[in-house]
C-alpha cells in the first residue's frame, strides 16, 4: 500500500463540527449570563455611581462581543502531528542472532489436469 504524503493524519484534522458549534455556544452562553448579571446589578446596586455605568456598558456592549467571540473559528491550531510512519526506520532491523536462509522457502502450489 502506497502511502500518499497529502492523507492528511486522523490526529491532525480539525475538531468536529458538532464539537465546535458546542463549544462556541458555551462561550456565547457563558457571555451572556455575565450580561444579565451586569443587567441585574444596575439595576440593584445603589446608590448610583461610576460602577452602575459599568454595569450599563457590560449589559449594552456584552452582546455585541459574544457573538463575534462565538462566530470566531478556531483560530488556535495545535501542530501537525507527526505521522508515525516518519518515526519508523527506512528499513527494519534485523536481529543479529536471526540466520537468515540462504534460499528463502517458497511453497508453490500447481493444480494439474486430470488424465
Amino acid at each position: 500500500m502506497k502511502h500518499h504524503p497529502a492523507t492528511p493524519s486522523a490526529t491532525s484534522l480539525p475538531r468536529a463540527p458538532h464539537d465546535d458549534s458546542s463549544r462556541r455556544m458555551t462561550k456565547y452562553f457563558i457571555m451572556m449570563a455575565v450580561r444579565v448579571v451586569c443587567f441585574i446589578l444596575m439595576v440593584v446596586v445603589a446608590p448610583y455611581g461610576w460602577h452602575t455605568a459599568a454595569f450599563a456598558i457590560g449589559a449594552v456592549f456584552l452582546p455585541y462581543f459574544a457573538v463575534v467571540v462565538a462566530n470566531v473559528g478556531d483560530d488556535v491550531r495545535e501542530p501537525p502531528a507527526v505521522s508515525p510512519l516518519s518515526a519508523l526506520p527506512a528499513t527494519p532491523e534485523q536481529p543479529a542472532e536471526a540466520a537468515r536462509p540462504e534460499k528463502p522457502t517458497v511453497i508453490e502450489i500447481r493444480e494439474s489436469r486430470p488424465e
